[in-house]
């Protein structure tokens, strides 16, 4: 008798222990838990440009957080966005390893990185992984012509960036002799080298030619040797940590040349790092000035009101990156890398930067335009946008009403 309780006692544990898992089976089903969609957001968090790579995170990190407010579904499942931010330091070679550790990590997309250099090495790794690569901020030519499907950039190039620059100096400033340095990077050699090229096509002569790198401060050596040569403006390939020292040591030597320099020298700590010896360079970034972008000034109150800082420099660039990928998933109704990659090359959006951004067939954006910028009253002001395509310049004369939340 006793042997039968027991029997009966184990069968009816057995019958409740299968009812509680038929009765827990739909919380664990996958089909009713968020999708997680890991973007990864590689920049230099440490390190003399870490003010413009936490600047990067904080615009992808924006995004983010609207895209998860937004609700996205994918056949029929909630949807949340993780960013997976890593400091590549600026570094080649930590950057090639913050790519495969974005790999390893099955990221379903990366935003960066912001440097050329670390941008170019780390391509490949995410080429190979069929992991789609959406600059911000690197405007190396090479990195979206090594026919790569995953490699895309949501700004000018060298190439674009560097002949606004040298039209800039010819027709504006009507310069006649430069001295060109560069700092030996990807990023510094190519801008220097399109700067040069359509200078000297320009009819301006390049008295000077000299080469630092991205560790110096101390140019005095090269400043010296230029001086003698009586340059009408001095062009610098290369990033603000050392644009800012290069103009106070100009200063100094009692060169009279403006330097003129592209996006790399153009962040609000190269102000805090030339001091008053700032008044009166010019530099240049891709795209038109903050306040005449289609979200523009929305999304600079909305930034601070987040951050409680002003933006730096790529911010805006680095949210619309995040978008456009955001923008791919929804179309593809996808969060699968190759259904990204496969929907990015059809990106129309009109976002924060731009009011019809779009990719060409290297993965470069087809809307173009550079503004100048000169620093003048512990500042800098737009004086002029070079090369606007139809579309930026739409945006500079009526904003157009973003696709996303600006």
């Amino acid at each position: 008798m006793n042997h039968l309780v027991k029997v009966l006692f184990l069968s009816a544990m057995l019958v409740l222990s299968a009812c509680s898992k038929k009765e827990d089976t739909p919380a664990q089903n996958p089909a009713t838990q968020p999708l997680i969609v890991k973007i990864g957001q590689a920049s230099p968090l440490t390190g003399p440009q870490a003010a413009i790579g936490k600047d990067n995170e904080n615009g992808a990190r924006l995004a983010i957080e609207d895209a998860n407010a937004a609700k996205i579904k994918i056949d029929g499942r909630d949807v949340q966005f993780e960013l997976m931010s890593e400091d590549d330091q600026a570094d080649p070679k930590q950057g090639t390893l913050v790519a495969q550790k974005f790999v390893d990590a099955r990221v379903n997309a990366v935003i960066g990185h912001l440097n050329s250099g670390t941008s170019i090495p780390a391509s490949k790794i995410y080429s190979d992984a069929g992991i789609a690569q959406v600059s911000p901020s690197a405007t190396a030519i090479e990195y979206t012509h090594q026919n790569f499907k995953t490699t895309f950039r949501v700004m000018a190039n060298d190439g674009q960036q560097g002949k606004a620059l040298a039209q800039f100096a010819a027709g504006t400033l009507k310069v006649r002799t430069a001295a060109v340095i560069d700092d030996k990077t990807s990023y510094g050699q190519g801008l220097a080298g399109e700067f040069s090229k359509t200078a000297a096509a320009s009819g301006i002569k390049i008295v000077a030619e000299e080469h630092t790198d991205d560790k110096s401060f101390d140019f005095s050596a090269i400043l010296t040797k230029i001086k003698a040569t009586k340059p009408d403006i001095v062009f610098y390939g290369g990033m603000y940590p050392q644009a800012g020292p290069m103009v106070s040591q100009m200063k100094k030597l009692g060169i009279p040349a403006k330097l003129l320099t592209g996006d790399g020298g153009c962040a609000v700590e190269f102000l805090n790092l030339a001091g008053d010896a700032a008044e009166g360079h010019y530099c240049s970034l891709p795209g038109v000035p903050l306040d005449k972008m289609p979200g523009g000034k929305k999304f600079e109150e909305h930034f601070k009101a987040r951050f409680n800082v002003g933006i730096q420099q790529y911010a805006p660039n680095a949210y619309d990156a995040v978008m456009v990928v955001v923008e791919a998933i929804k179309r593809a109704n996808s969060a699968d890398p190759a259904r990204i990659v496969a929907e990015l090359p059809k990106t129309n959006y009109v976002g924060v930067t731009s009011s019809a951004l779009a990719f060409d067939e290297n993965g470069d954006i087809k809307d173009i335009s550079v503004t100048i910028y000169q620093y003048t009253g512990g500042g800098k002001k737009a004086v002029e946008t070079i090369g606007a395509a139809p579309a930026a310049a739409a945006a500079i004369a009526e904003p157009a009403k973003p696709s996303g939340p600006y």
